[in-house]
């Protein structure tokens, strides 16, 4: 029997390893990767090429949302299925943009992630029941007038980038050397960011990327006064 390949992408360790376990208990499924960052799981993507993607959302250096949008802008017909402590139906609305075609939340079993899976590789989409109703009822009541709104301060795929590496505490130098540009180029878009979302500090650009949920809030614990230097 041929198993369904599938990139676990998910920083936390025993999280990773106990969803492994209990995806692969049926022997239907098979893990050929493991990453523990957005950045190392668009290139273990690219050298596995596996069918289905599980994503966590919050993932460090790159996001989950942004690492599924680099997968699929190279690879269209990869199925990516997001995990997520959040229900929010922004955050839903935003991975279905970038192409996700399913949705659970980490409080979800092993066997829904398992189903989950399998109904993505036969070309279905997945959200829980709870999720799928309040994207629903969000995408009723915004009726587009919120995504207007949203899309006078979207970001493009590298200023999300950037905007993370910032809120996490990376120096300019960090940055470049992450982003393969020279730290003038840094300087140059750190600028022109702050200028288009007309923050002009550290601290808050990285409120703006917890509410953006590019980050998640736990990271602001580990931010220090380091933040401000270059």
């Amino acid at each position: 029997m041929k198993r369904i390949t599938v990139l676990l992408a998910e920083d936390h360790t025993l999280v990773r390893q106990g969803l492994r376990l209990l995806i692969e208990k049926d022997g239907d499924i098979e893990i050929v990767g493991e990453a523990k960052t957005g950045r190392e799981a668009v290139k273990m993507h690219n050298d596995f090429r596996p069918e289905i993607v599980v994503m966590d959302i919050a993932m460090p250096l790159l996001n989950g949302l942004q690492a599924t949008r680099q997968i699929l802008k190279a690879h269209p017909v990869s199925k990516i299925l997001i995990l997520s402590a959040h229900s929010d139906p922004e955050y839903v609305e935003q991975v279905v943009k970038a192409g996700a075609l399913g949705y659970l939340i980490k409080q979800t079993s092993g066997e829904i992630v398992a189903k989950a899976i399998r109904e993505l590789h036969k070309g279905n989409t997945f959200f829980t029941l709870t999720v799928a109703k309040q994207l629903k009822d969000y995408q009723k009541s915004s009726d587009g007038v919120g995504l207007q709104k949203r899309s006078n301060t979207e970001l493009t795929p590298r200023e999300a980038e950037l905007l993370q590496l910032i809120a996490e505490g990376q120096a300019n130098k960090q940055i470049a050397s992450e982003l393969g540009i020279s730290i003038k180029t840094v300087e140059k878009h750190r600028q022109s960011l702050m200028e288009k979302l007309n923050i002009h500090d550290i601290a808050g650009l990285t409120r703006f990327a917890i509410a953006s949920g590019i980050i998640e809030s736990s990271i602001q614990s580990t931010i220090g006064d380091g933040l401000s230097q270059p």
